[in-house]
């Protein structure tokens, strides 16, 4: 058994020594970027970036909407996949196509189409102007909630595929269980499904939190300069001012933040299974 081991560690090797050196090793140079002063190993980037109002703001932005894209995904997640989860085979079969089917279309693509719904001539003003809510077009486009809903729909099947897998490992008997017993929706969901569907929701956050926050098409298309986020406003300070200082430093909060939730979404899974 050790010999097995052995030759599969040899086997893998070559391998391992070639993520480290084509991934890790440039994005080890990249951040180290960040931490460079003139005297040396400094600090001093990242009190520079988090002095400025821009930064602040351009900071909580994103990890507003990514929490908030996470939270919604999660709610609509569990519904959808509990709907899912209880079709019949056939048509839970035609039913997850349709949920993968989004992911095998390029995410420009599914982006533009929300300038079509959301613009001054789109759907959703033609809609509110033919019903008579309003008199003139609404300005949906660069703005935090077109930012906001082309993010869900970019990310949302990313969750409702995790808790599918969750719910489709959960037994059968579950929840007709707990509802004999007499616990209502809430108190199935809080105490049965919640708990047992806890690593598939840790999954689909991380990937949901992660994805809203390293995004940049759909926030650079539906939100431009009036919506930055830290991923535009990275491109912005390598393209544009050519400050690889301040995109290191961006690109280190970017990764604490999508460890942090990972850690705090597995704590929060831990606490709740206790």
């Amino acid at each position: 058994m050790f010999q097995n081991r052995r030759e599969g560690l040899a086997l893998a090797l070559p391998a391992a020594v070639f993520a480290c050196v084509v991934f890790l090793v440039p994005v080890a140079i990249l951040l180290s970027e960040g931490f460079r002063g003139a005297a040396g190993f400094s600090l001093t980037p990242y009190v520079e970036f988090f002095s400025s109002a821009l930064n602040r703001a351009v900071f909580l932005r994103t990890l507003k909407l990514g929490a908030l894209v996470t939270l919604v995904a999660a709610v609509i997640g569990y519904a959808a996949a509990y709907a899912i989860v209880n079709l019949s085979p056939a048509n839970r079969g035609r039913v997850f196509g349709l949920v993968v089917l989004p992911l095998m279309i390029s995410p420009v693509a599914r982006t533009y189409a929300w300038l079509v719904i959301l613009g001054r001539t789109g759907f959703v003003n033609q809609a509110l102007t033919l019903v008579g809510l309003t008199d003139e077009p609404i300005r949906f486009l660069f703005t935090e909630t077109a930012v906001f809903i082309g993010l869900l729909q970019l990310f949302l099947p990313l969750m409702i595929i995790s808790l599918i897998s969750a719910l489709e490992n959960m037994p059968r008997d579950a929840v007709p269980a707990a509802r004999v017993l007499g616990a209502s929706w809430l108190q199935v969901f809080t105490r049965v499904i919640l708990p047992l569907t806890k690593e598939g929701l840790v999954i689909g956050g991380t990937l949901v939190f992660t994805g809203s926050l390293t995004a940049y098409i759909t926030p650079a298309i539906l939100g431009g300069s009036k919506v930055l986020m830290l991923e535009t406003l990275l491109y912005q300070r390598v393209t544009v001012a050519n400050d690889f200082a301040s995109a290191a430093v961006i690109a280190m909060i970017l990764i604490v933040m999508s460890f942090s939730a990972n850690l705090l979404l597995k704590r929060l899974a831990r606490a709740r299974g206790r």
